[in-house]
């Protein structure tokens, strides 16, 4: 049992406590608290940090095709100097090709083995090791993403691939300027380096571009999201109502069937079961009547079809002795007076015409141009 004095000393020092904690600030924003401040960085992972070194040796390996070992055999020792400056041993085998890292007893940083396998891997998918080596870095990683069990038809694979590239490459260089990535399209993967934000956006391009979605329209949308993140009060919004909305124009309408089947009402009772032969008989009464009667039924109902067929037959060969019928005889309509030709007035005009001849003046025109040339005389005299 505790005694009632030492209750009393651990309460007072509880008090105390309390008393000593700082009031936490209620108006500071939670946007505040989440977003990073411009220019901080993540202080790198230093020896102090891990003095004792790892407890167990880890090791990658990865193959890489026939095209690579001329390059790779190259700048293997540019390799083997960069990882040993993080203490990772890397060996090439050019019987098996393949490439294998692994940790020494020196290595402290524990993920650099990660990035050590992600480096060997970009080295096989055709990334240059200038490229490549920038995996080291902490604040870039690395994407490889597979596209070449998207699309099942070669050539359809083939031409979205080539869209992600664009002519002259053009379209892949506007994506590595908005992402801040390094993007490399080779056979059935592309692979990204970056920081982590550009990495998710080079996915969502090249995972569109291959559901048959054109990287314009991702690339129109990246540029307006970089003039958005300038604008330190739009950060905590929505952007949706800044971005475009794209219709898909060719969609594909699937084909009806000419014949539509309508489906019957589920019911759990079984159809009917169908009448048979002497059913019928006995529902019409023939089942009763004797051999000579149901053959002379069956006599009459055959010469009932007959007369009929013979009938129709007699009707088809009427047709061509039933004359057409003739068409109505329209009676001409008689001359108006009012549009009579007046042959006397058509007379004398012929007669002036004759009396005239082709290209002669009148008298009056005559006379006007003797007075005209007397004048010019008498003005030159």
């Amino acid at each position: 049992m505790a005694s009632p004095s030492l209750e009393r000393r651990e309460k007072g020092a509880g008090k105390s406590e309390y008393r000593n904690q700082k009031p936490k600030p209620e108006n500071q924003d939670e946007s505040e608290l989440l977003t990073v401040p411009d220019g901080w960085k993540e202080p790198a992972f230093s020896k102090e940090d891990n003095p004792r070194g790892l407890l167990e040796e880890s090791s990658f390996a990865t193959l890489f095709p026939k095209y690579r070992e001329a390059y790779l055999k190259e700048c293997w020792p540019l390799v083997q100097k960069a990882l040993n400056e993080h203490h990772v041993n890397a060996t090439l085998d050019l019987i098996e090709g393949s490439m294998t890292v692994c940790t020494t007893k020196k290595t402290f940083d524990p993920y650099i083995i990660i990035r050590a396998r992600d480096l060997i891997k970009l080295l096989a998918r055709s990334v240059s090791f200038e490229q490549a080596v920038r995996i080291l870095q902490d604040d870039v990683a690395c994407d490889i993403i597979k596209i070449g069990s998207l699309v099942r038809n070669k050539e359809r694979f083939v031409k979205r691939r080539q869209r992600l590239i664009g002519p002259k490459g053009s379209t892949l260089k506007a994506l590595e300027l908005l992402t801040n990535c390094y993007v490399m399209v080779q056979g059935n993967t592309v692979s990204a380096i970056g920081p982590f934000s550009g990495l998710k956006e080079v996915r969502k391009v090249v995972l569109d571009t291959m559901k048959n979605i054109h990287p314009i329209y991702n690339i129109k949308s990246l540029m307006i999201k970089r003039e958005l993140a300038k604008d330190s009060e739009l950060r905590s919004q929505s952007w949706e109502r800044f971005l475009p909305q794209f219709k898909h124009k060719n969609v594909n309408k699937r084909k009806e069937p000419k014949k539509k089947t309508v489906k019957k009402e589920y019911t759990p009772f079984p159809p009917p079961q169908p009448e048979s032969q002497i059913d019928k008989e006995l529902a019409s009464g023939e089942y009763f009547l004797k051999a000579n009667q149901k053959k002379r039924q069956k006599m009459e109902a055959i010469k009932a079809k007959q007369a009929e067929a013979i009938s129709k037959k007699q009707e088809e060969r009427n047709k061509a002795f039933i004359p057409p019928k003739e068409k109505p005889v329209v009676k001409p309509k008689e001359a108006s007076t009012e549009t009579k030709i007046d042959v006397a007035s058509i007379k004398e005009k012929v007669k002036k015409a004759k009396n005239k001849k082709l290209g002669a003046l009148t008298a009056e025109e005559i006379a006007l141009k003797m007075e005209a040339d007397e004048k010019k005389k008498k003005k030159k005299k």
